[in-house]
Formats: C-alpha cells, sequence, structure tokens
C-alpha cells in the first residue's frame, strides 16, 4: 500500500517520500484494520513535514505522519466491538507504559504525567497518511454516516471540547455566567473555537492577522461571532490589549490558538475577574521575553485568574466533537465545507507548500464519491459526551 512517509528522521537528513509499505495484518482478535478515506492536515503536520521533528517509532528510522483520521473498517476481529464498513476515526495519544502513571493506568492518556506517551503520526508510532492502517478497537471512535462529509474534522474538534470540558471543570470553583469569549488566531483550530463558543451562547470575538475581507474573516461573522485584524489600526489601537479594552466588557473567557507565546502573556492582563485563559498553540520553545511580572502576579492572584494548557483529547471529546460538528451543520449549514480551503492526494504531499493553504487541507486518499458505498452502518451508535 501507498504511505507518506518521513524518512531517515533519526538520521539528521530526513526526506518526505511517498512509498510502497507492506499492508496491516490482524494479528488479535481486538484488532480492526481500516481503510483511509482522508486525513486532514494541521500545524503539527506542517512542523513534522517541513522541520522533520516527528519520532519515528522504537527501532525504526521512518515515519508515516497524519493524525486526523477518517475510514471505514476492512477487517475486524471477533473481540474489536466493529463490523465491515463502520465509519470510524482513531484517538491519536496512547498511553505510557510506566506503571507510576496513574493517569495513563485509568485510560486518562491525554493527562500523562511522565511524557512517555505514544502519538499515531507525530511521536512513537506510525500515523494515517496511508492506505491502510491498524488498530485495536478501543481506540477507535464510530462516527454517524450523516457526518460522513465532515468526519476528517472531528479530531481537531475534539481538542476544543477538551478544553472546553477543563474550564467547565475548573469554574466549579465559582458561580461563573461568562457572556464573551476572545479567541486568539483564525486558523481551523481558531475557527472552530469561534464556532463553539457561538453554540454555547457566548460572543465571540476572535483577533487575527488574516485581513478583514479574508475568508476567515467572513466565516466568524457568518458564524455570529466579531473579527478583528490584528495591527490593523495605528498606534495604541493596533494591540490585543487596546482592543479588548474598546471592546467595553469583560473578557470571561481567552482561547490562545496561535502559538505566539508573547499573546499569551498580554491575555493574562485582558482577562476579567474570574476568567480563564486557555492556551491550545504550541510555541517554538526559544523565544524570551520581558514581562511586567509583579503585575501580573498582582492580577491573577487577587482576580482569581485562572491559566491552563490543554493538548490532546480523550474518547469522551471525541465523542462531544461528533455532536458539536452536527449542531454546526445543523444551524450553520455548509459553514464547515468552506473551512477545508484545500483538497489533494498523497502524490501531492512530498512538494505541499504549506504556505498556499489559506485554512484547512485535507488528503482524499479515497476520492470522496466513492466514500458514500464503501460505509455500511447497520447499527446505532451511542456516545457519552457533555457539551
Amino acid at each position: 500500500m501507498k504511505a507518506i512517509r518521513v524518512k531517515q528522521l533519526r538520521q539528521g537528513n530526513p526526506t518526505i517520500q511517498l512509498e510502497n509499505v507492506e499492508n496491516p495484518v490482524i494479528a488479535g482478535p481486538q484488532e480492526v484494520v481500516v481503510k483511509v478515506l482522508a486525513v486532514g492536515l494541521d500545524g503539527t503536520d506542517k512542523e513534522i513535514l517541513q522541520e522533520k521533528y516527528g519520532v519515528p517509532p522504537e527501532g525504526e528510522d521512518d515515519l508515516t505522519t497524519g493524525h486526523e483520521s477518517l475510514g471505514v473498517v476492512a477487517e475486524a476481529g471477533a473481540e474489536s466491538g466493529f463490523q465491515l464498513g463502520d465509519l470510524v476515526t482513531a484517538i491519536v495519544r496512547r498511553p505510557c507504559r510506566n506503571q507510576s502513571c496513574v493517569n495513563c493506568r485509568n485510560g486518562h492518556s491525554d493527562f500523562c504525567q511522565t511524557g512517555e506517551f505514544v502519538e499515531r503520526g507525530i511521536k512513537g508510532a506510525h500515523g494515517f497518511l496511508s492506505e491502510y492502517y491498524k488498530e485495536e478497537g478501543r481506540y477507535l471512535v464510530q462516527v454517524p454516516k450523516e457526518l460522513l462529509k465532515h468526519g476528517v474534522l472531528v479530531e481537531p474538534q475534539s481538542i476544543v471540547e477538551k478544553v472546553w470540558d477543563q474550564v467547565l471543570r475548573v469554574q466549579q470553583r465559582l458561580i461563573w455566567e461568562p457572556r464573551t469569549a476572545l479567541i486568539l488566531g483564525s486558523g481551523p483550530l481558531g475557527l472552530l473555537a469561534a464556532m463553539t463558543c457561538r453554540l454555547l451562547g457566548l460572543e465571540a470575538y476572535v483577533w487575527s492577522k488574516s485581513p478583514q475581507d479574508s475568508l476567515q474573516a467572513q466565516l466568524v461573522k457568518d458564524s455570529g461571532g466579531v473579527y478583528k485584524e490584528a495591527g490593523a489600526d495605528s498606534g495604541s489601537a493596533a494591540t490585543m490589549t487596546a482592543y479588548a479594552d474598546g471592546l467595553g466588557k469583560p473578557i470571561d473567557l481567552i482561547l490562545e490558538c496561535t502559538g505566539y507565546s508573547p499573546l499569551a502573556f498580554e491575555a493574562m492582563s485582558v482577562l476579567a475577574p474570574n476568567g480563564v485563559l486557555a492556551l491550545l498553540g504550541v510555541t517554538p520553545a526559544d523565544r524570551k521575553l520581558e514581562i511586567s511580572s509583579d503585575m501580573l502576579n498582582q492580577s491573577m492572584v487577587l482576580e482569581n485568574k485562572c491559566v491552563l494548557g490543554s493538548v490532546n483529547a480523550s474518547r469522551k471529546d471525541f465523542e462531544t466533537a461528533i455532536y458539536r460538528l452536527q449542531q454546526m451543520e445543523k444551524q450553520f449549514p455548509g459553514w464547515l465545507d468552506r473551512l477545508v480551503t484545500n483538497r489533494m492526494t498523497l502524490e501531492d504531499l512530498p512538494k505541499l507548500d504549506f504556505k498556499t493553504i489559506p485554512i484547512k487541507a485535507v488528503v482524499d486518499i479515497v476520492p470522496v464519491e466513492q466514500w458514500d458505498e464503501l460505509v455500511k452502518q447497520t447499527n446505532e451508535v451511542v456516545y457519552s459526551f457533555s457539551v
């Protein structure tokens, strides 16, 4: 079968190649072979494919990339819980083997304490940019056929659901009635976060570098949110702080989706009393910044502010994401279609320039017009989620 491989990662001179690899074979009754329909690309894929920082499986030099998957069950072990034709996506992270990690031992690898976890397509395990992959049934999430068109977005939406679930848990510390959310960044994650805030009944304001007449800005406006181009004004009005102050209302929730760390510290001072700043963007780890540490410390302590970081997601977050995407399509039909701006094939990836992608790219392993005939959903899908 065909697969995208980042070659010779451990040897320091990696290349991206489309090559033939062995087809997966079921080795146990809990395993499933999935025929891949499509894989979404995000900022992590960009860094892996351009910066070549991914970690291959133990004992190997190459890594099959891709972690946002949509596929159909092609072969199912007797104890997997799946049937041929089931539409599925895959949870990305696998628990570490360290018995001292209480979270991984109890099914919460998204809160791994050791850092020894494995992530498919990213760290220690091959991903999904291939024609087929093998997985244990416990790491697959069934997707209803009515979400066939947008099922590839379940994984990125699960990241938004994870952070909202954690915010709600943290805010049980007080009586909290949030009204206003500020989203920093208008990439796929920022746009999904903005739409989610709108569905939750929050006023959503998006601050981003994309132009005021861009598709990103239009998608925010069409969801009922407000878009502001960063730096579009002169003087002090060009800053995020000035923009937030100009809104004239408390900012109860800030979702930082850019990965630009100076914005994270600026957001701490913008946050309203009792508010939450959620950090979803990952930074390069070498930027330095001079900050007003005393002022920030006083603000965080005296105004009961909270900052939390969130990465990866659990099964419940994936299932909530399925519900939320269905609500998006129901209330804002066509909005999710516009989020995906580029569709390509495996053959396109080795020469892909990410600068040509306005918002979201999806790699179609199987042509879209063939998807419907491959999915044979015979049972009702039952989910457990929080909204």
